[in-house]
């Protein structure tokens, strides 16, 4: 689990969270949605320490994350972004083995699973394993982008506005990929977006940020059904659900 306890972030004189106390269960795919500027992304990079609360704590199993050598705690995350920043001068193969590399894992090993991991994305060794990124299309690489993340099994798995930048059928492909991928390796998913259709999609809960504030948490059935507040139903509002 992880826990955010009175985490409040200042930049100056700005109070850009306002004491979050949040609860992430072990396993679940929660999803933080709010308007440009809520906290979202804020949120997501203090779990693996890119940015340090300034007041209150955070807690990974009930141990600070304050207290955990960051290198560490980062080895045991993955981490996508919506600029999904692959190494230009590598293989699609050598983007991917770099955890494991960092992690010791033989080569022999690291190709075994890198095989086995661009098959169950519908990306075939033989023929992307050598190819570099400016070769593949975006919803390409972003499932090299993935897969990177996800192949030394990490524990909790962070993805901020990962799909944002796709088109709409490359994105419903990646959003079905990645709750599949989350439930066989039972990773705690913590997802960033500001498309509510996404949220609902996609999450066990949604958090939904305002100006700072946590100002609801709960399934996405109970937000449709009962919006703690104008802002909530307004944002929730006007979308297509099926």
């Amino acid at each position: 689990m992880i826990r955010f306890k009175s985490v409040k972030k200042r930049y100056q004189e700005k109070l850009v969270l306002k004491r979050i106390d949040l609860d992430i269960l072990s396993g679940e795919f929660l999803v933080l949605v709010g308007p440009s500027g809520s906290g979202k992304t804020t949120i997501l990079k203090m779990i693996n320490r890119l940015i340090e609360p300034s007041d209150g704590e955070i807690f990974i199993n009930n141990q600070p994350i304050k207290l955990i050598d960051k290198r560490s705690l980062r080895l045991d995350m993955g981490y996508v972004l919506q600029q999904i920043a692959l190494f230009p001068n590598m293989t699609v193969s050598e983007n991917i083995e770099l955890i494991p590399e960092m992690k010791k894992m033989p080569k022999a090993d690291r190709v075994v699973l890198v095989t086995e991991l661009l098959d169950k994305v519908g990306l075939h060794a033989s023929e992307y394993a050598t190819r570099y990124p400016r070769e593949l299309s975006g919803g390409e690489q972003q499932r090299v982008g993935i897969l990177r993340a996800i192949i030394g099994k990490p524990k909790v798995l962070l993805m901020d506005e990962p799909f944002s930048a796709l088109d709409p059928i490359s994105r419903k492909q990646l959003q079905d990929l990645i709750l599949s991928l989350q439930r066989e390796f039972e990773m705690t998913t913590v997802f960033v977006t500001h498309d509510t259709d996404e949220a609902i999609a996609l999450a066990d809960r949604i958090a939904v940020l305002h100006d700072g504030e946590l100002v609801q948490l709960a399934s996405p059935d109970e937000i449709m059904k009962n919006p703690a507040s104008p802002f909530v139903a307004t944002l929730f509002g006007g979308t297509k659900h099926d």
